[in-house]
């Protein structure tokens, strides 16, 4: 069952890493441009960050699968996938607002730079 608890998850994982990072991409290219006004680099910082955003996904939900105990019913594979994905839902909210805080900080000290 097993199995079956790492195809659903890395599905789920892979379709809500896919369609969040779209939506961050070009929701976040707005937020960025926004703040830089220079789209060379609001379009470098937002392909980094996309890049980054796959890895750390990815990454951390394929190391994920190494701790599951084994998996003998419908309802411990229904609450392992639920737990599972919501942790990385949850961490990457926390990793966004962070990243979203820093990009705020980090052009307006580079605007404030340029312009002294």
């Amino acid at each position: 069952m097993n199995t079956l608890a790492y195809i659903v998850y890395l599905w789920f994982t892979f379709t809500i890493t896919v369609l969040v990072g779209r939506r961050f991409y070009k929701n976040g290219r707005l937020f960025i441009l926004n703040l830089a006004k220079e789209e060379a680099l609001t379009d470098s910082i937002n392909k980094l960050l996309l890049v980054g955003y796959y890895l750390l996904n990815l990454g951390y939900a394929a190391l994920i699968l190494k701790g599951w105990e084994p998996i003998e019913t419908k309802a411990q594979l229904t609450e392992v996938i639920i737990s599972k994905t919501g942790r990385i839902i949850l961490i990457l909210a926390v990793i966004h607002y962070f990243n979203m805080i820093a990009i705020y900080f980090g052009v307006r000290k580079q605007l404030s730079i340029h312009h002294k």
